[in-house]
Parts: structure tokens; sequence; C-alpha cells
């Protein structure tokens, strides 16, 4: 069950759910590939005390309803844009998480008007660099290899074998973000959320790595207010590309996290919230 009530709306024959909680100058999360609201579970309920806090389940993850169709960042994209609107919202500060950031810089471009910040957390879009996991899955055959990944035996022998290899002195303790990954992958055991998946991985990433690029577009920051967070042992997109956007955009603020990994909101919740509050304190 979902930790937040969700909230609905239906755009273009399709229910998006999305959280809505708290008063004051509006922030938007953005959630990750395999993510939903919940990849923010700790900053929702901090960020509300003085927020408002929106955080959708994109199309074809979480909550939501997953069509076949477009799932390009574009498409994502207008999705926040309609969703602002239907919720009366002018303006919102974006956080965008790995594949979110690529969303939220792609609304950034097409929509620049309704955005008064952004944050960027380990995202996607600036670098070609990305795991093995992700090129993988563009590969043909992948779909029947999914299955195997997000079945529930896996998941419990690979927990028992850590479990194991405590008990012999090994401190193998799975992070929080490595256990958001677990959790998002069992939601590929269903045939819609796997294609879903596929749909959004396919349009952002190939062989060769990401094949979507802000930095073309990167000018975009320098009247926008922007912050960049990313954990230091991140395997999925490294933290390297944060340098990417350092040089281009020199002014913008960059958080190494060194001891988290691709989900440093749910790593270091905590530095997290200090560091994105400072942030949107400075920019409202």
């Amino acid at each position: 069950m979902p930790l937040h009530e969700l909230e609905s709306v239906v755009l273009h024959n399709d229910v998006l759910r999305f959280v809505d909680v708290g008063a004051g100058p509006a922030v938007v999360l953005v959630h990750g590939l395999l993510g939903s609201h919940e990849s923010w579970t700790p900053q929702i309920r901090m960020l509300a005390k003085k927020h408002r806090v929106v955080a959708p389940d994109l199309f074809g993850h979480g909550e939501s309803d997953k069509p076949a169709g477009d799932y390009s960042l574009s498409s994502h994209a207008a999705t926040l844009r309609d969703l602002m609107d239907h919720l009366e919202i002018p303006t919102a500060a974006f956080v965008g998480h790995s594949l979110g950031g690529g969303i939220v810089m792609q609304l950034l471009y097409l929509f620049p008007e309704r955005v008064d910040g952004l944050c960027l957390v380990s995202s996607g879009g600036l670098g070609p660099e990305v795991s093995l996991l992700l090129k993988a899955a563009t590969l043909p055959g992948s779909e029947v290899v999914l299955p195997v990944l997000a079945s529930t035996w896996l998941r419990r022998n690979t927990e028992a074998a850590l479990r194991r290899l405590g008990r012999l002195g090994f401190p193998l303790q799975p992070s929080r973000g490595a256990t958001e990954t677990w959790r998002t992958l069992e939601t590929m055991s269903d045939k819609s959320s796997k294609a879903a998946f596929l749909a959004s991985t396919r349009a952002v990433v190939g062989l060769r790595g990401q094949t979507v690029s802000a930095t073309q577009h990167l000018a975009k920051f320098e009247s926008i207010p922007s912050l960049l967070v990313w954990g230091g042992r991140d395997r999925m997109i490294p933290a390297a590309h944060a340098g990417n956007l350092r040089r281009e955009v020199p002014h913008s603020r960059i958080e190494i996290f060194p001891n988290a990994g691709h989900f440093p909101q749910l790593d270091e919740p905590l530095l997290f919230f200090h560091v994105l509050d400072q942030f949107l304190d400075s920019i409202q």
C-alpha cells in the first residue's frame, strides 16, 4: 500500500496518481526509472512542513496507468505541465532523480516559464556513461531476463545470502537505495509494467550509453537557479557527470555525498533535506 494518500486525475484517457500535500511554494518531485512517489518518502514529510509538495507516479510507474504509447522525455514533461494545470500551480521548483532529472530538464526547455528552480539528483542527460544494467535493457531478448530479475525468488535468495555473510562477519547490509531498487524491480512482474520500463529505458539509453543529452540546452541553466546532488558511490550514473554541468554553468551549486549511491535522497535523507531546504529558501 502507498505510504501517502494518492489523488488521481485523468489525462488523455489515462489515470495519473500523485501525492499533493502541504501548503506554501510548490515543489514537484519527479522520480526515476522503476520509481514512484515512494522514492521521495522521507523528503515528502519534511518538505511539506513549509511547501506544497507534489510527487507524481509517472505514467508507466507506481500506481499510475501503464499505457502502450510514448514514454519520451517530452511526453513525461508534457504530463507534468498538464498536472500543474490541473492543480492550478503556475510555477514550481522541480526536483528530478535519475530519469526524472532528464524529464525536468526537458520541461525547462519546453516550458521555461513554469520553472522557478531546478534540483537534479543523480541525473540522466548530462553524459553518455550509464550502468551495464540499463544498457542490457536495450538488447533484444531483455524481455525474457527482466522477469527473473523481478522475481521474489531471486530477491529472497539474495537477501538470505547477505544475511549468511553477515553472520560470518561480512557487514553487507544493503543501503536504503539498494532496498528501493529491489522493491522497484518487483514492479516489473506484470506485463504492462515491464513494457513501460523497456519503452522508457529505450527512449534514452542505447548500447553506447545515454542517447539523449541536455548539453546543447545548458545555456537555459544560466538564468535558472540550479542545484546538483550526487552520490559519490553511484554505479548507475557516475558522479563525474556533475562536472559536465559545472564546466558549462559554473555558478550552479553541486553537492556530492561521498557515502551515498544512486539514491542520495534515501541513503542520506537528512543531509539531502538540509541541502535542498537551503536551496529552496534561496530561490523564494
